[in-house]
């Protein structure tokens, strides 16, 4: 079991706002506008989960990104990946895509379904202002590629990014250091996870009900617990009396200016104007 001196508390609780995005998709919006900043270098979190086709079944057609990287997680259902880079891939429950936008790229992310559920989460990661233009990247990464480990009884996670007791995530090098896992707790369990000094953290609860925190802050399914920055805190208790499920997200914050225009972030308006020009005159 990993061991934490000192606990993060839960700062403050977050519910998500139900929104629609791409061609009328419906989800669940936690991170966005004020917490950008204060959970730095994240910039969006969004849940979606619904059995109805309707919610989902337009789908993400063709968009741009530029600036950031998003990294999308499949807990039920089937979407297909395509960008003018020429990748593809197929996202599965239990997949990764972790897709960096840099310099410019156009996507779409569509169902393969026609029925059945539809469950997971995008996020979106800022990059730092020299990496923003880097070439556009993507990694597909398999269910099976993506470690899971139980490290007491009771506890087990998926590391996508990051490292946890040595066992490194599936994603690895990523300019902020990103930590996330996707973290079973079975009834009566407790989980005390290692956070690096400096870096901002949350916890998203989307099954169940946990106590965050030295604490125990009481979080319910659909709930943000942003964590606090206490100096000397090494990470964060978790527990659940009758079992939850819930991502925990740290990353390094970048500490430079967040300048938004829709599906592009930059560091100044100017950039802004600029990825608008390039984008409607064919240069992503």
């Amino acid at each position: 079991m990993q061991q934490t001196t000192l606990s993060r508390e839960v700062e403050r609780l977050v519910e998500g706002m139900a929104a629609s995005d791409g061609a009328g998709v419906r989800l669940k919006r936690v991170l966005g506008g004020e917490l950008q900043r204060r959970l730095d270098p994240f910039l969006m979190l969004d849940e979606f989960g619904t059995d109805d086709p309707a919610d989902y079944i337009a789908g993400f057609p063709d968009h741009p990104h530029r600036g950031f990287e998003t990294v999308t997680y499949m807990l039920a259902g089937r979407m297909r990946h395509r960008d003018n880079v020429g990748n593809e891939g197929l996202l599965t429950p239990g997949a990764v895509q972790w897709m960096t936008a840099g310099r410019g790229i156009v996507h779409s992310e569509m169902p393969e379904q026609i029925e059945g559920r539809m469950q997971g989460f995008q996020l979106w990661v800022n990059l730092p202002a020299a990496r923003k233009m880097i070439p556009a990247a993507y990694r597909d990464i398999a269910p099976e590629c993506v470690p899971e480990i139980k490290p007491q009884p009771g506890v087990a996670l998926k590391i996508i990014s990051g490292e946890v007791d040595g066992h490194r995530g599936a994603v690895e090098g990523n300019a902020t250091d990103v930590l996330f896992l996707d973290i079973v707790l079975e009834a009566g369990a407790t989980y005390a996870a290692a956070i690096s000094g400096g870096h901002n953290a949350f916890v998203y609860v989307y099954a169940g009900e946990a106590g965050i925190g030295g604490r125990g802050q009481a979080v319910g399914a659909g709930t943000m617990a942003v964590l606090s920055n206490a100096p000397g805190a090494t990470g964060a208790t978790l527990e659940s009396a009758a079992g939850a499920r819930m991502i925990l997200l740290a990353g390094r914050p970048l500490n430079e200016a967040i300048a938004q225009w829709g599906p592009f972030v930059m560091n100044s308006r100017e950039e802004i104007e600029q990825a608008i020009d390039d984008y409607r005159n064919g240069r992503f």
